[in-house]
């Protein structure tokens, strides 16, 4: 097979990821990420979580090439998953559970993955000699520094990658390969200036400084990623986030001014996959939560996980509805559900909350349910 020069080479791999559906490319060498040592810091102070997987592929994130000896470029692509805003009487109805928008429509992880992968592919049958290694978000790769210089935009001060032309509201996937590509001119991006508004408007304050995200408070981490009972104090300000929280991005201005809807079909959904009544969610089954979320994001939580974030949110909600909805949770066979519920059922507050947890103070064995019996609701 004869060796194609890099410029067309690279005009190619455009044109295939254009055909495959993918709405961005971008190129740059195979280095060490730019932010690595703040990355190094952040972990050592804790702000990683329970994530501790992070930690263990440090060393290897911390140069592309030794996820792919001989690696020299990394393809950067890009989808947007836009499929319109919530409406507001929507977003504020307390008795919804919200879920993040990029779980609306069918996973990610199955879309886009099989169009990079399918990308990768083809790149080494055509390509004579190249090697490809590809990911969406599931390997030990930096992928906002590399699209960042691979020229896609810049990272504001939510830590989120934002273009100027869409906005921040799309999936990153990388390839790396053997192949030396053109990589993309240095330009000059631009910024966030003096906004501030991801940070005063996060709901938990999970912005300790700009440009810096403690996952320890994010309800992205908490309702997704963490596998334990909610500490009390942030419950109250987790609203009616059910499965992730778009709060820093809804508000940023370029992605008021610059979001681009998406040409995936399968990102697009109903509104009671976009934001579910949350006593619909509190009466699924495992085999229904299995079948009402299946091919969706949604499964990344658990089924008790997500009937934990459910109990919280009806705690938030505190009405006699939200009462009705909490008791089958009361009486869960697993303590990560009930300990939420005992707390949610303390904040409605009423004669009908009392009688349900004094029957269960006579019966309850599980150290975390009965520590949030003995302590006031808050």
């Amino acid at each position: 097979m004869p060796m194609i020069p890099a410029p067309e080479a690279k005009a190619r791999i455009v044109e295939e990821a254009t055909r495959l559906g993918i709405g961005r490319v971008g190129f740059a060498p195979a280095a060490p990420p730019s932010r690595h040592e703040q990355f190094r810091r952040w972990l050592a102070a804790g702000m990683a979580g329970t994530m501790t997987y992070l930690n263990r592929q440090e060393r290897r994130r911390s140069d592309p090439r030794r996820l792919l000896p001989g690696a020299r470029t990394i393809i950067s692509l890009g989808e947007s998953y836009y499929t319109g805003r919530l409406p507001a009487e929507i977003r504020n109805d307390p008795s919804r559970g919200l879920i993040a928008a990029y779980a609306w429509g069918a996973d990610y992880h199955e879309v886009f993955w099989q169009k990079v992968r399918s990308l990768a592919g083809w790149i080494e049958d055509r390509m004579d000699g190249a090697r490809c290694l590809s990911y969406v978000d599931r390997g030990p790769l930096a992928e906002r520094d590399h699209a960042e210089r691979a020229g896609f935009g810049f990272v504001g001060k939510n830590t989120m990658l934002i273009s100027p032309r869409a906005g921040s509201l799309g999936f990153i996937g990388e390839i790396l390969t053997t192949l030396e590509l053109p990589a993309a001119s240095a330009n000059r991006m631009p910024g966030c200036g003096s906004c501030t508004r991801c940070i005063e408007t996060c709901p938990t304050h999970a912005f300790p400084a700009e440009y810096v995200l403690d996952s320890r408070l994010c309800i992205s981490y908490l309702t997704i990623e963490y596998r334990g009972v909610i500490p009390r104090e942030l419950r109250s300000l987790m609203g009616n986030h059910v499965f992730g929280c778009d709060d820093c991005q809804d508000c940023c201005p370029w992605n008021e001014r610059f979001s681009q809807f998406t040409s995936e079909p399968a990102y697009y959904s109903g509104l009671e996959r976009k934001a579910p009544q949350l006593s619909d969610l509190a009466g699924l089954g495992e085999a229904d939560y299995l079948e009402r979320f299946q091919h969706t994001a949604v499964l990344r939580a658990s089924h008790r996980m997500l009937l934990r974030n459910v109990a919280i949110a009806l705690g938030n909600w505190r009405t006699e509805s939200a009462l009705e909805a909490l008791e089958p949770l009361l009486h869960h066979p697993d303590g990560l559900v009930r300990a939420p519920a005992v707390w949610a059922a303390g904040r409605v507050n009423t004669s009908g909350s009392s009688r349900l947890l004094s029957r269960l103070r006579a019966t309850e064995t599980d150290p975390r349910v009965i520590a949030e019996l003995t302590v006031p609701p808050s």
